[in-house]
Formats: C-alpha cells, structure tokens, sequence
C-alpha cells in the first residue's frame, strides 16, 4: 500500500481528528501521523499545505488528499474490510451510516457548548436546553442501535464501527462534562473510554503542552 500520513490537530481538543486516526488504528492500517498544533499563527497555511479545505484532519495517500473525517473513514473500510468497520448486513449498514451521517452533520448545540477537551473534568457546566436536546437525541440512538444490533459486543452495533468513531468525541465530552445520563448511555460510553485506540489517544492528549480556554 502507498504510504500514508494522517494530519491531524491536538489530540486534547480535535474531535474530528479522532474519528479517522480511530478508524486506522482498528483497521490495523499502517500510517504516519502528522500533528499541526491549532490556534497558532501558522495553523491555517500548515493545514493549506497538505488539505485543500485548510481544516483538520486530511490523508496523503501519496500524493492524493482526503479530508473530510467520515470520507477517510469510508476510505478505510474500503481498504480493510476483514476490519468490519461497517455491518456486513446491508440493512443494518444502512443503519449504521444513518447514524454516522446524522453525527457528522448534527448535534451543533453539544459541540458549541461542550467542545471536547479530553483531560480535563468540567462537571456540570455546558447544560442548555438545547444541549438536553441533543443529548437524548443521541441516547435514544444509542439505545436503538445497541438493542436492535448490538448483542455481539459493547458497542453500536456490537463490534466497533466507523458509527461508534463518529460518536467517540461524544463519550469523551460526557466523560468530561459528566452529564446525568441513562444507565445504558453510561455503560456505552464506559465500553468507548476503555477502547485500546481510545485510552492511547486520551493518554497522548493529556501529555500535550497545549492547554485553551474552553470553558
């Protein structure tokens, strides 16, 4: 295979950075990664150099881009599909997607309110309305998707899918923000932190010298 690098941003606070690296790193796919540090002068044309869109994350495959989180993540279940990054049921794929799409596109009142911010515990805080919202929108997906596919394994759909990458940074925010939560929300997000990909990126993000305000 071609090599290729993964540009992505500090580990504590690029959520969409996680969902691919996520996918690679459970595909079992070799990669380079390149991290380009957010918020300094020279972020947006560090960025501009590798990713046309000038946000993070991108591949280099050769000298090829991809860089939209869910595209990389499509293009990984692609190259390994004994990974089974998506169900092999086409229904249940379908699903499966459903619920990675309405992730990438969604939950805009959750991302502004409780950015992710992996090392650090700010209980209580970030909770609106529309916050709630969001948050029992995304619990009762989980809660379907894991009773209706789930009985092989902890996770959306029993073993890990590019599903449950896509909904990764939204366990480590309800880690951090602690929200009240159903029983099976909490032991879904349980099942995520405990991810072997998940605990390497978490204890990579609280070695980072990079500390925002972000609350």
């Amino acid at each position: 295979m071609t090599a290729l690098t993964l540009f992505i941003g500090n580990k504590n606070y690029s959520s969409w950075s996680l969902r691919p690296w996520l996918a690679l790193k459970v595909a079992g796919i070799a990669f380079e990664e390149v991290l380009i540090p957010l918020r300094e002068p020279t972020t947006k044309q560090d960025i501009l150099r590798h990713t046309p869109s000038g946000k993070l994350p991108g591949l280099k495959i050769g000298d090829t881009a991809i860089w939209d989180s869910l595209a990389i993540c499509e293009w990984v279940a692609e190259q390994a599909p004994d990974a089974g990054l998506w169900p092999t049921d086409p229904l249940t794929r379908a699903v499966a997607r459903s619920l990675a799409a309405e992730m990438h596109s969604g939950f805009v009142a959750l991302r502004q309110n409780m950015p992710m911010d992996v090392r650090e515990r700010y209980a209580g805080q970030g909770l609106t309305t529309e916050v709630q919202a969001d948050i029992n929108r995304i619990t009762a997906a989980w809660r379907d998707a894991r009773g209706r596919f789930g009985e092989a394994g902890p996770f959306l759909f029993g073993k890990f899918t590019i599903a449950d990458a896509m909904f990764a940074p939204v366990a480590f925010r309800f880690q951090t923000y602690q929200p009240d939560l159903p029983d099976d929300a909490q032991a879904y997000v349980a099942a995520m932190v405990e991810h072997p990909a998940m605990k390497e990126w978490a204890d990579a993000a609280k070695r980072e010298p990079w500390f925002f305000e972000n609350k």
